[in-house]
């Protein structure tokens, strides 16, 4: 903080399509949707015009005893999105439909975790009070979320007010040196899940994971195999899937929802960022009808789910989205990602040959660069040579806004991003690489 507070700040006053505009009239490309939250770029028409519309109706009132339109009208476009996207690609399985609002990803996770809880307590099943997460995950920065996160630099110092939760190895190919093909390092790290489940299950209520990606953790990819895997394990030993899809969810991996790739069907999803396009906060908990029905009961039996907050199911917020999906059928967003994925996987491949770039991972629109002092030895630069941040402050300079996580230099612009965009975007990535390093 006191370094920070020492640099010349930059002020954001203005957006334009998916370019920002500081106080000093200065465009930079937005390389990272304003924190991942951004899809369709800044000033899109029908988001802007969905929202004053909105308010010139109501911009809140609380979903607590009471309904509205917005949010009954999202409800069932998420339900019918669900249907789409997960219906008949698991055994058995229904897609997630009962969707209970919030706030942000943090509170989706909160209501999962708090859900996937209270449901084994209706249930009748004694015990189920643990939860399963990997090393690397971040799932928000409540306590709960928290509880069940893995990366020390972020959760570490918060360590005694937390609960106890079971951590399995993060398919972080890279690091472990089994490689990302499976089997390799996606069967070892199944291989101690499976260890966890096998002997701890009685205690488990449920595994929570960041499907395919996981982001804050350094744009961790997993190999394919591991995300089904993890889900089969899960079934087998009766306890209930969490995909925790804020960050990986709305297209950002190449599919609307990153479980789609493996025909993976979670019993509780949680969503929120992109769902508003990156205007609003809204989020949302999406639990299948197996894990609703068993809040139901009379009054005197006291099911309820005991959780709200203020803004839950804002208008405002629920309109947004509502344009946002709109958006998405309109303009064929999941189409139109494919040449920009596969141009951005050649310029990762280009990158992957400089001297300081250990490793390059992307999955759709979500990329990393992780850079190293020695490339044969893999040996990292020291955390206090903030190499990631030379290059960024490097890149701002070009008019290019990105944020590292370490060493790891992140990629993830908003889907609406032109090919020419992404184009200049990765030359001004090599050129600062190559400057800075």
């Amino acid at each position: 903080m006191k370094e920070w507070a020492e640099e010349a700040p930059v002020i954001i006053e203005a957006g334009e399509g998916c370019h920002l505009i500081d106080t000093k009239g200065r465009r930079y490309l937005d390389g990272v949707s304003s924190l991942w939250v951004n899809i369709h770029g800044h000033r899109k028409k029908e988001i802007d015009e969905a929202i004053k519309a909105q308010i010139d109706r109501i911009s809140h009132t609380t979903l607590l005893g009471l309904g509205s339109v917005p949010s009954i009208q999202l409800a069932e476009r998420l339900a019918r999105l669900m249907d789409r996207s997960f219906a008949g690609r698991g055994k058995a399985c229904h897609a997630p439909a009962k969707v209970f609002y919030s706030d942000n990803g943090s509170t989706a996770v909160e209501v999962a975790l708090k859900m996937a809880f209270q449901y084994w307590r209706h249930k009748g099943v004694a015990g189920k009070d643990r939860f399963v997460s990997l090393n690397n995950a971040y799932h928000g920065d409540t306590l709960g979320a928290v509880s069940v996160g893995g990366v020390d630099i972020f959760h570490a110092a918060f360590g005694p007010l937390l609960f106890r939760t079971f951590r399995a190895p993060s398919p972080y190919c890279y690091r472990c040196g089994l490689g990302r093909e499976f089997p390799g390092c996606g069967l070892a790290c199944l291989g101690s899940l499976e260890e966890i489940l096998e002997t701890r299950h009685e205690e488990i209520a449920a595994m929570i994971v960041e499907p395919l990606v996981q982001a804050a953790g350094g744009m961790i990819v997993f190999p394919p195999g591991y995300l089904k895997g993890a889900r089969e394990l899960c079934r087998r030993y009766n306890v209930l899937f969490i995909a925790d899809e804020v960050a990986t969810g709305f297209g950002r991996t190449g599919r609307m929802f990153a479980c789609e790739h493996e025909s993976v069907v979670p019993d509780i999803i949680c969503l929120s960022k992109g769902i508003t396009g990156g205007y609003l906060p809204l989020a949302v908990t999406i639990a299948t009808a197996e894990v609703y029905n068993a809040f139901l009961g009379e009054f005197s039996e006291l099911k309820t789910f005991f959780h709200g907050h203020s803004y839950t199911g804002n208008p405002l917020g629920c309109a947004a989205a509502l344009a946002c999906l709109d958006v998405f059928e309109k303009e064929g967003t999941l189409e139109r990602l494919k040449p920009k994925i596969g141009l951005l996987e050649d310029r990762l491949a280009e990158l992957s040959r400089l001297p300081h770039v250990g490793d390059v991972r992307s999955k759709g629109l979500m990329a990393g660069i992780e850079l190293v002092r020695d490339k044969e030895s893999k040996t990292p630069y020291a955390w206090e040579e903030k190499m990631g941040w030379r290059v960024c402050c490097r890149l701002r300079e070009k008019g290019i806004l990105l944020r590292p996580l370490g060493n790891v230099i992140v990629i993830m612009p908003p889907l609406a991003i032109s090919e020419e965009e992404l184009e200049g975007m990765m030359d001004a990535v090599k050129e600062a690489i190559k400057e800075a390093a």
